[in-house]
């Protein structure tokens, strides 16, 4: 009884202390963990998203960039902090939907070890080679693998990634062996696609949008259900034979229990920086859609997706560990 006692007088005493610093939030620079290196479209969008909201509040964002193991070791980084609002990630399908099907052991729970704050996008990936590769659709790029199993090789950007699972996918599906090659984030493998050294690459759009507006690379398919509006010329792999659609989407996390004012107010600055005209312009023009959903929406979509990666992983019997 008497530690009780202690115990909730403890509780209201810290009561007003804890009242004022969420009021006074956020004091101090925000870290933005990105769990991919710079220079890839999680890393792009998430400078995008930071700059955008710190210009409209006048908060301090620093991009963190924290890579590997597909994205699970920024997002472990972002579970194990205070939920003090000063630590946040921008996690995506990776590292939150298809990685805990992946891997037996994770060192965070998705779904119990964070506070989703909002969507941020969704996008399709482009299937893509190089300029001087002779596949041009997706029925030339069976045709070669198979009169070449296992000699072919597809980049993408590391295990657990919506391009590795398309990959594995892809084979299984179309009776072939192309060999996944994984890199650790998306500019090597680009430079590798150029060089002749890799076949195919399952990109995020924002990713290769360069080198396809220079013509280095040539995309063959988007992995959404209709034609991407950034690229009206580039068929589906519905239209070519093969009914499957996988999505990348992002979404800004921060730790789990973080205080409803706060969770709140950065939700709502989230939205607002992706309510304007020109990032919703951008976006769309690397093949993103803006999404800027609420907390409870995200939850919605994240245990959605964490069903749907898990059936994919468990049809193809894929582990990484």
């Amino acid at each position: 009884m008497q530690r009780r006692m202690i115990l909730a007088a403890t509780t209201l005493l810290a009561a007003p202390s804890l009242a004022r610093a969420q009021a006074a939030w956020p004091d101090r620079p925000i870290r933005l963990i990105v769990p991919f290196p710079p220079g890839g479209g999680t890393d792009l969008v998430a400078r995008e998203l930071g700059n955008r909201m710190a210009t409209a509040t006048g908060w301090t964002i620093v991009a963190d960039n924290r890579p590997g193991a597909g994205g699970g070791i920024g997002l472990d980084a972002v579970a194990k902090s205070a939920p003090d609002g000063y630590t946040i990630g921008l996690g995506q399908t990776s590292n939150l939907a298809i990685n805990p099907a992946l891997y037996r052991t994770l060192p965070y729970d998705p779904l119990r070890d964070f506070t989703p704050v909002g969507v941020v996008a969704r996008q399709c990936n482009i299937v893509v080679v190089a300029r001087q590769s002779p596949v041009r659709n997706l029925a030339d790029l069976v045709a070669l693998a198979r009169a070449r199993p296992g000699q072919l090789s597809a980049g993408h950007p590391g295990n657990g990634t919506v391009g590795h699972l398309q990959g594995e996918v892809m084979n299984r599906r179309l009776g072939i062996e192309i060999v996944q090659v994984p890199y650790r984030g998306a500019g090597g493998v680009v430079a590798d696609l150029l060089a002749g050294r890799i076949d195919v690459y399952s990109a995020n759009p924002i990713s290769v949008i360069g080198v396809l507006n220079s013509g280095d690379v040539r995309a063959i398919a988007v992995t959404s259900a209709q034609r991407a509006a950034a690229f009206p010329d580039v068929p589906t792999l519905f239209e070519q034979g093969l009914p499957l659609e996988l999505l990348n989407w992002t979404g800004l996390v921060a730790p789990a229990r973080l205080p409803p004012p706060i969770l709140a107010r950065m939700s709502e600055e989230l939205r607002k920086a992706l309510s304007g005209d020109e990032i919703r312009a951008r976006l769309a023009s690397e093949g993103g859609e803006p999404v800027g959903s609420t907390p409870e929406e995200f939850r919605v979509l994240l245990e959605a997706e964490v069903a749907k990666w898990g059936e994919i992983v468990r049809e193809g019997n894929i582990r990484l560990d």
